[in-house]
Formats: structure tokens, C-alpha cells, sequence
């Protein structure tokens, strides 16, 4: 079972960054591919990024192609979602998780997740 604790998010103005940051526990954080998921208000979780175990690959949803960066320090066990030209519609509690490459479906249990708002 693997731990996950999310932060980094904020209150931050349209057009303005946040660095979420996604540490996880388990000597074998190298060998997961990882991935960052968002809840909007009334409105199931969606997929946002994931990037491959190694770190060379990376996939996004169209909605933030452009804007967000996933990156990850297999040294520090750690996965990070740079977010720039944030939009109100970016508002969401961001959760990370370990996911199938395949279907970019989440594998283990979400932690509590870290809060974004974005004000217009």
C-alpha cells in the first residue's frame, strides 16, 4: 500500500502558477508511473497528467496541453504538476496516485488531496 500526500495549492489569481507537489511513500516509488487527477465542485474526478516511471514520457489531458508540466525526483520519492496560465475552470482539489499507463485509471487508495482555487 502506498502513501500519498499532496500540497502546494492555493488561492491564486486567473493567469497566475502553482507548484503541486506529491510525496509517496515506499521503496519502489521508481517503479510506479504516476499520475495527477482533479475534483471540480459537483463534478466527478477527471485525469489530468501522468508521466512514466522513468520520468521520459509524459501524457495530458487537452484541457491543460500547454499550461501544465509534470515532472517527478525519483530521488526524493516525489511527483510535481507545475500549473501555469491558471484558469477559474482549473478549480478542483488535485489529488496524485500511482496509475495504469494503459488506461491512466488511478491504482491505490487517494490521500486527502491539495486545494486549488483560481479567482478571475
Amino acid at each position: 500500500q502506498v502513501r500519498l500526500v499532496e500540497s502546494g495549492g492555493g488561492l491564486v489569481q486567473a493567469g497566475g502558477s502553482l507548484r503541486l507537489s506529491c510525496a509517496a511513500s515506499g521503496r519502489t516509488f521508481s517503479m510506479w508511473h504516476m499520475g495527477w487527477y482533479r475534483q471540480a465542485p459537483g463534478k466527478e474526478r477527471e485525469f489530468v497528467a501522468a508521466i512514466f516511471s522513468s520520468g521520459a514520457i509524459t501524457k495530458k489531458a487537452d484541457s491543460v496541453k500547454g499550461r501544465f508540466t509534470i515532472s517527478r525526483d525519483n530521488t526524493k520519492n516525489t511527483v510535481y504538476l507545475q500549473m501555469n496560465s491558471l484558469k477559474p475552470e482549473d478549480t478542483a482539489i488535485y489529488y496524485c496516485n500511482s496509475v495504469d499507463w494503459g488506461t491512466a485509471r488511478p491504482r491505490d487508495s487517494w490521500g486527502q488531496g491539495t486545494q486549488v482555487a483560481v479567482s478571475s
